[in-house]
């Protein structure tokens, strides 16, 4: 058992102040996206994309620093009924912010290299690209359920896959991490 000092309830409430902002702002570009009809465009819709997973990040991460700092208040270490349930969304959110990344890096270099094929620019081809990245973000972590791969790190009070090489670290890895972005730094690369 590690011990709970005094001095993690500030940085908690801290996190939770941080991570409410981020929500609340990034609630309000979505709601500014969809009220106004100038922004009703299809680089404004991979932006709202943008901030819809964000929220969705957010909400994950609040409940996290939420449940730690009840820890923390109480002095005590335990993982609760929904702990591996926030291990999964905030891996899912993760992968799908980073695939909107990959998105407007798509719809930038389509832009730019095939400005006459309109059908690659519209809005049904973008809403493709995005249910895709949904879907896959949404269920490659479901194999970290299934195999009890996320547990409870009783240091840090999260739900997480314990960090060590194995299978499910490097698979996790490319599927949130080295596959978008090597993608977005590709394609940018590619068009300049």
């Amino acid at each position: 058992m590690s011990t709970i000092e005094s001095w993690f309830i500030p940085f908690d409430i801290l996190m939770i102040v941080c991570t409410s902002l981020v929500i609340i702002i990034s609630t309000f570009f979505v709601f500014i996206i969809v009220q106004e009809k100038t922004c009703q465009t299809v680089s404004m819709m991979l932006i709202g994309n943008f901030c819809v997973s964000v929220t969705i990040f957010g909400s994950g991460l609040l409940s996290m620093c939420t449940f730690t700092l009840q820890n923390d208040l109480q002095q005590i270490q335990y993982q609760d009924s929904l702990c591996i349930f926030r291990g999964y969304l905030t891996y899912a959110a993760a992968a799908v912010s980073n695939y909107s990344f990959l998105i407007q890096t798509l719809y930038r270099y389509i832009t730019v290299i095939y400005p006459t094929r309109l059908f690659y620019q519209s809005a049904r081809f973008q809403l493709i690209f995005i249910s895709i990245a949904c879907i896959f973000a949404f269920l490659f972590p479901t194999v970290f359920m299934f195999t009890n791969e996320i547990i409870y790190n009783f240091d840090n009070q999260i739900c997480q896959i314990p960090l060590g090489f194995s299978f499910f670290v490097i698979y996790g890895l490319f599927c949130m991490y080295l596959i978008p972005i090597s993608m977005v730094m590709l394609i940018y690369f590619k068009l300049f």
